[in-house]
């Protein structure tokens, strides 16, 4: 029985115009890390991302990689910030689903690669935040257990207090995808910027899974 879902944030319920992630590596968080004597250039940063490095990675550069993930958080949160005044971050005209999907008795997650404060901020500035049981971003006690890693996803689980068949992952990414996966969940793959492969569904938007839902909770083969 369909008892919870797990969402992605960013470019799932929120979008930022005009965002390009090396720009903003380049513009925003290069600077600060020059500040503290790191010199990081932006390919090497993206391998620790997507986790092609293990974010211990950064040690070698000579800083306690908890302290650089910090740095880094901090800087993103003050761009969240600005780019929030010149109003530029927005949610999606379909998140009102949310309140349907909470009326229907389901429990809410909401699972995070960016910091708690960075996704606290977002999901507060559009009144989500009411919608969700719990809110998980990065935790600094596992800084690999960022998805595609299942650790946060199960963590969300685990305070729902629901099984992996009990819940559905729900994103944008194939990051979103595996880490759901290998949670052991079924994934719903929202598909505003096209499909990503190994999703069990796929909705256009969170209209449709309502719709979706509704199928499943109702007994109905979706």
């Amino acid at each position: 029985m369909l008892r919870a879902l797990i969402f992605d944030v960013d470019e799932t319920l929120v979008y930022y115009e005009g965002y390009d992630h090396r720009e903003w590596y380049e513009n925003w968080v290069m600077p600060a890390l020059r500040k503290h004597g790191i010199e990081l250039d932006y390919e090497t940063y993206k391998k620790t991302v997507t986790g092609n490095l293990p974010r211990s990675y950064i040690e070698r550069f000579g800083i306690d990689h908890v302290e650089f993930w910090q740095i880094v958080d901090s800087v993103n949160l003050e761009y969240r910030k600005k780019m929030a005044e010149l109003g530029r971050i927005r949610p999606f005209p379909d998140v009102g689903a949310l309140k349907e999907l909470k009326e229907m008795g389901l429990k809410l997650a909401a699972v995070s690669n960016a910091s708690q404060e960075c996704t606290e901020f977002v999901l507060d500035l559009f009144g989500l935040r009411k919608y969700f049981d719990v809110v998980y971003g990065k935790d600094y006690s596992n800084l690999d257990g960022v998805k595609p890693d299942p650790y946060l996803v199960k963590k969300a689980l685990k305070a729902l207090g629901v099984a992996p068949q009990e819940a559905l992952m729900v994103g944008d990414s194939h990051h979103d995808v595996l880490a759901g996966k290998r949670a052991g969940m079924k994934v719903v793959n929202v598909t505003r910027f096209g499909k990503v492969e190994g999703a069990d569904y796929y909705v256009k938007d969170l209209w449709e899974l309502v719709e979706l839902v509704k199928k499943m909770m109702g007994g109905q083969s979706p």
